[in-house]
C-alpha cells in the first residue's frame, strides 16, 4: 500500500510538493505551481504547506 510521505529526493524547502507528486505520478513542477497559485489567492497554499510539512512522514532516502 502506498502512503503519502514528504519526499527525500525531490524536495526544495521540506518535500511536501515532491511527496505529493510522487504519490500521484505526475510531476513535481504542476504541484508547486498549484501551491503557489493557492498561496497568491488569500494565503491558504501557504498554511496548507506548513500543515502538510508538520503532519506527513518523512521518506526514506532508500524508498
Amino acid at each position: 500500500m502506498r502512503r503519502l510521505k514528504r519526499s527525500a529526493t525531490d524536495n526544495k524547502i521540506a518535500g511536501v510538493c515532491g511527496g505529493i507528486a510522487e504519490y500521484f505520478g505526475i510531476d513535481s513542477k504542476i504541484v508547486r505551481v498549484l501551491f503557489a497559485i493557492f498561496a497568491l489567492s488569500g494565503g491558504s497554499g501557504i498554511f496548507l504547506y506548513i500543515v502538510l510539512a508538520i503532519i506527513m512522514p518523512k521518506a526514506d532516502a532508500t524508498e
